[in-house]
């Protein structure tokens, strides 16, 4: 029994990633009716440079949430590393556009002051953490790269989070924006601490078989 947690966690880590990975393409479908633009104002709506900005966020963050869940696969890691190089470049690319394309997108936000400094903290550390896993990946510091990168994830599967907490807060809190304040922190920060539980994990197991 204790075998099959693991397998049924990889199973929906992967399920989320990939499906919340694909969610923008409703926006492509369904248009402005559809997920958070159906609660911005038209002139909001008309600007070129919001629009640029939002589509690229959402759709190649959409791409970093889908192919990033695979790098954690150590099988496939060392199988083929060609393989693993080129997903993580795909990753590193898209998170580079959309997460600077996030930070612009949420100076904008809905929800005021609060909502927003949550997003563009978000955004930041985004950025950050997979700017530090690629450089040390490229210094060959691979024990380092692997913790950056779980801390890139982390903040990367604040897409899925804020998914499941969203309509959770809303019935709590009576509205979307009270909720949309909460959930601008919520859906990342204790991300963020799961991941830095996980790297101290994997570094005293690391250091375990050192020694």
């Amino acid at each position: 029994m204790k075998a099959l947690y693991p397998k049924i966690s990889w199973f929906l880590f992967g399920f989320f990633s990939i499906a919340i990975g694909l969610y923008p393409i409703l926006y492509f479908v369904f248009g402005r009716q559809f997920g958070v633009l159906n609660a911005h104002d038209a002139e909001q709506l008309s600007n070129l440079l919001w629009n640029t900005a939002f589509y690229t966020h959402i759709t190649l963050g959409g791409l970093a949430l889908a192919v990033g869940w695979i790098q954690f696969n150590q099988k496939l890691r060392d199988r083929n590393r060609k393989l693993h190089k080129r997903i993580g470049m795909i990753y590193v690319t898209a998170v580079f556009f959309s997460g600077l394309a996030g930070v612009y997108v949420a100076i904008y936000t809905l929800g005021g002051m609060v909502a927003s400094l949550g997003f563009v903290c978000l955004g930041i550390t985004w950025l950050t953490t997979t700017l530090m896993g690629w450089k040390t990946a490229k210094s060959k510091d691979f024990d380092s790269h692997e913790n950056w990168m779980i801390f890139s994830y982390a903040a990367c599967f604040a897409a899925v989070t804020l998914r499941i907490y969203l309509p959770i807060l809303e019935n709590l809190l009576g509205g979307f924006i009270p909720a949309y304040r909460v959930v601008a922190w919520l859906c990342w920060v204790p991300n963020m601490v799961v991941a830095y539980w996980l790297v101290i994990r994997n570094n005293k197991a690391k250091r375990f078989i050192k020694t």
